[in-house]
């Protein structure tokens, strides 16, 4: 078993690799005594490991890791993005379509959100584009009840503090009035927990729809709701500075001579 700082990766990263779970909920995993390597099982994520040791999880041996995926996905209202909901109401994972191998959602959109969620099938890209330093732009169409004036969003374009968390600067264009509601384009880097609604709260407006249309560079587009698009592999190792894995060259046997 390898456990040298500078030899092999954590555990849990492994883990994350091969798809299995994020590294969080590896590293549960682990503490819930559902991971062993080299034949015994282990309780701390506190251990490095190389191709030479044997995991499993549950008993099975880890597949050996894929070509990193990342699928659009245009979430509905009314789905929880979680594995398991406590309440019993129906997760994004529920909702995908046959076929899709076991995925992770990259952040998440509340229950009453809909629109633009990436997935994928690598626990180290989900944690690369969830980083606040990884800064990518995250868009929204919003629509807010009642008839605000540009000038009200100046507190939020300078950055807020709700309930005792601050919120970065929004970039916010207030686009039309429609009856009862204005719609609005917000733009934002982090993504807290909703963030956007309880920014607009703060400023006494009511969120009444939130379409997230843009996720760094991979829009929503024309994805119909509950629908899925898989990247190409070029488009993914391209925005994300991935190197390609080299597929295994086959193997030539040369033909013994007749006679």
């Amino acid at each position: 078993m390898s456990n040298e700082s500078k030899q092999g990766d954590r555990i849990a990263k492994v883990l994350a690799r091969a798809g299995v779970a994020s590294r969080r909920e590896a590293e549960r995993m682990i503490e819930a005594g559902r991971v062993s390597v080299n034949g015994k099982i282990i309780s701390s994520p506190a251990l490095n490991v190389t191709e030479k040791d044997r995991i499993k999880v549950d008993g099975a041996d880890l597949a050996e890791p894929e070509q990193p995926r990342v699928w659009l996905y245009h979430k509905p209202i009314g789905l929880v993005t979680t594995n398991r909901d406590e309440k019993g109401r129906k997760t994004v994972f529920d909702s995908l379509p046959e076929g899709m191998p076991r995925v992770m959602s990259v952040g998440r959109l509340d229950i009453n959100s809909e629109g633009l969620l990436l997935l994928t099938n690598d626990g180290g890209i989900k944690r690369k584009l969830e980083l606040p330093s990884t800064g990518w732009l995250r868009k929204y169409r919003v629509r807010v009840k009642g008839t605000p004036k540009d000038e009200d969003f100046a507190p939020l374009r300078k950055g807020v503090t709700v309930d005792g968390e601050r919120f970065q600067p929004m970039t916010i264009t207030l686009d039309r009035q429609q009856g009862a509601n204005a719609w609005l384009t917000v733009s934002l880097r982090e993504g807290k927990n909703r963030e956007i609604r309880r920014a607009m709260e703060s400023i006494g407006l009511e969120v009444n729809r939130l379409l997230r249309i843009s996720y760094g560079p991979f829009r929503l587009g024309d994805l119909k709701p509950g629908e899925v698009e898989e990247l190409k592999g070029r488009v993914v190792r391209d925005q994300l500075g991935l190197s390609e894995t080299p597929k295994p060259k086959p193997v030539r046997t040369r033909r013994k001579p007749r006679g």
